[in-house]
Formats: C-alpha cells, sequence, structure tokens
C-alpha cells in the first residue's frame, strides 16, 4: 500500500508541476538563441486542420485487488501484459486537447494469504480507455502529455490458484467475481518524434464481486512503450 501511495504521489505531483514547467520555458527565451525555436513549438497549434494519431502500445501492468472478503483479498502486486492499440484526435484546431481512446488487453489479478495458504489469481480484461490528453511541445520535437479519463472493462478468463490445497477454478464466476469492471485512469506520458512512453494508473471504481455487502475493487500500475503514427 505505501508503494501504491507512492506512485500515486508522485503521478499527481508531475501532473501539477508540467503545466508550470511549460509557461516556464514559453517564457524564458529572452534573448537566448534557442528562442525561435521555443516559438515555433508553442505556435504549431496555429494550423487549420486537426492532427489525429494510430498509435501501438506494449507494458507492464503491476495490479492488485482490494476486498471485504478475505478470500478475494489480493492486496499484493500481481504483474501482467499490457498490449493495445489507441488513436487520438484534435478536438479543435488552435488548442492541443485530444480526445484518445482504444482497445487493450490488460493483465489483472493479485495474490496474498489465506489461512497461511498462499492464493493468486489473474483477472484478464479486454478494456477501452477514454482520455482526454493535453499535449505540450517542448525542444526537438519532445512532447509531454498529461492525460486524465475513464475506462471500461470486460473480463476474458483468468485462474484462481489455492497454492494450500492445490485448487484452481475460474476467476469469473458466481462466487469470485464480476466480469465488467470500471474506473478512472490517470497518467502522463512523453513523446520523441513517433516514440511514446507512458507512466499511468487505473483506480477501479466498480465493485466488481457479487456480494451487496462486500466490496471488491481493482488497482493497476501501468509502464507502456509504443509508436505513434
Amino acid at each position: 500500500m505505501k508503494m501504491k501511495k507512492t506512485l500515486i504521489a508522485l503521478s499527481l505531483g508531475l501532473l501539477l508541476a508540467l503545466p508550470a514547467l511549460a509557461q516556464y520555458r514559453g517564457n524564458s527565451g529572452g534573448n537566448n538563441q534557442r528562442q525561435p525555436r521555443n516559438e515555433r513549438s508553442f505556435t504549431r497549434w496555429t494550423n487549420y486542420e486537426r492532427e489525429t494519431y494510430f498509435g501501438l502500445r506494449l507494458g507492464v501492468a503491476v495490479a492488485s485487488v482490494n476486498s471485504d472478503d478475505a478470500r478475494l483479498d489480493g492486496g499484493s502486486g500481481m504483474a501482467g501484459i499490457n498490449l493495445g492499440v489507441v488513436a487520438g484526435i484534435q478536438l479543435a484546431p488552435s488548442t492541443p486537447i485530444f480526445l484518445e481512446s482504444g482497445l487493450y488487453y490488460v493483465g489483472k489479478g493479485g495474490k496474498g494469504y489465506q489461512n497461511s495458504k498462499k492464493f493468486t489469481y489473474d483477472l484478464n480484461y479486454l478494456e477501452i480507455p477514454i482520455l482526454v490528453k493535453y499535449k505540450c511541445y517542448m525542444e526537438n520535437d519532445i512532447a509531454i502529455q498529461p492525460f486524465l479519463g475513464g475506462y471500461l472493462a470486460c473480463g476474458v478468463g483468468g485462474k484462481i490458484k489455492n497454492y494450500g490445497d492445490r485448487e484452481a477454478e475460474s476467476s469469473f464466476s458466481k462466487a469470485n467475481f464480476q466480469r465488467f469492471d470500471g474506473g478512472i485512469r490517470l497518467g502522463c506520458g512523453v513523446s520523441y518524434q513517433n516514440l511514446y512512453l507512458e507512466l499511468a494508473y487505473d483506480f477501479g471504481l466498480a465493485n466488481i464481486c457479487h456480494d451487496t455487502f462486500e466490496t471488491s475493487r481493482t488497482g493497476c500500475f501501468f509502464a507502456t512503450v509504443g509508436v505513434d503514427f
């Protein structure tokens, strides 16, 4: 939990600092010889056509599930794959704000102990994020891209493994987890020409267990690389 809170705090701090950093860089030219390059960076949005892009993404996901049910409480991080395709469009020709969506395959899950017996479970999802990005160009084709939005997910497979009893069962069943999830995604990306790097966190808001009186919610940290066209 301490690591998760630290990652969240760092992400929020970065997002809050980026607009001030961008403004400082844009206004600190003075008589510096680099001023023309900065001016080009911050006036690139004066065109009359909206920019669009398509991208491929690949990375790792470190997920956990916090549950009131001890049998489903996988608070320790579980690593999985993060693979997807995205598309983005500029909302208006004169603004650096983009709307991005896509389709991801994400391996989430959790692990823990019950009655001193280790258990793990996989929660594999098809996930659709809907994000609003602010694209701030710096120097040398480097762009900082903080973003905020939401996601919807549908479970497509996974196993709960009880190592103590050597038993395995489906993660998505009436006794375990529901297939549908949704929540908030927060993060920041950095691009250089066509290359892209991203850190993000999913805050699950949906109760993915079937019990009305107990809750189970997902959380997932992403580190992703990709390429845009």
